[in-house]
């Protein structure tokens, strides 16, 4: 875990992603604020497989108490929810055509946060495996790359970090566009300390009843594992 500084912008593409990947480290600083990309629902009375496994009849119903669950769970880590109104993947093909996000919608979307929150920093998920996270990473890096002034973590997201060769891929991608990254080893916590924010973290993961309930008892683990991190920067001209 690292500490997180109030003056963050974490960017997280669904409605647990920050917590899960990140809720430790959001434990010890109050305020954060916390950007999720897909919170919108689709005006259709739509019904979806994952949806049904996590207990709705219907996207309006599960929106609604997602929603309610993550305000519970940053409100236990003392962060701010800040939601946009992108539709994630499962209800696009329910939508019409001109809902479907985009990298560039999401990156201006992401561009106009930071104008109105001014943060220092941004965290940003590497995009592993989930369809979603690839469009959220490609468009949380051409907003970075546009404030040259803020400094830039990737966090890896828990349950897809432990799929082979994902990340190895990731990183090619990043160092293709000119973009180094570094492990982030930052000190740890006292152990008092560490132990209080996996406590936190724990809570908070377990605000989310209705996803857990569609992992299953065994499929969520790695959310406990430690977190880890990347320093993103862009790199050096002539390399």
């Amino acid at each position: 875990m690292i500490d997180v500084s109030p003056r963050t912008l974490l960017i997280s593409p669904h409605l647990d992603d920050a917590v899960f990947g990140c809720g430790a480290s959001l434990a010890g600083n109050a305020g954060t604020l916390v950007c999720t990309v897909f919170t919108g629902c689709p005006a259709a009375d739509v019904a979806t497989d994952w949806d049904a496994h996590c207990g709705f009849a219907n996207a309006r119903q599960a929106m609604s108490a997602r929603i309610e669950e993550d305000r519970r769970a940053l409100g236990v880590l003392g962060a701010t929810p800040l939601y946009l109104d992108f539709l994630d993947s499962q209800y696009v093909p329910h939508a019409p055509d001109a809902s479907k996000p985009t990298p560039e919608k999401i990156a201006r979307a992401l561009l106009d946060a930071i104008d109105e929150h001014r943060p220092d920093a941004l965290m940003i998920p590497l995009g592993l495996f989930h369809s979603d996270h690839a469009l959220v990473h490609e468009a949380a890096c051409e907003a970075w790359l546009r404030h040259p002034e803020l400094s830039c973590i990737g966090y890896e997201e828990s349950l897809y970090r432990c799929m082979r060769g994902l990340l190895q891929e990731r990183l090619k991608d990043l160092s293709a566009r000119g973009i180094d990254a570094t492990p982030l080893n930052a000190r740890p916590p006292a152990h008092a300390d560490a132990e209080r924010r996996d406590a936190l973290k724990r809570r908070a993961v377990n605000a989310y009843e209705s996803q857990l309930k569609a992992f299953g008892p065994d499929g969520y683990d790695d959310v406990f594992l430690p977190e880890r991190f990347w320093t993103l920067q862009r790199a050096e001209s002539g390399r």
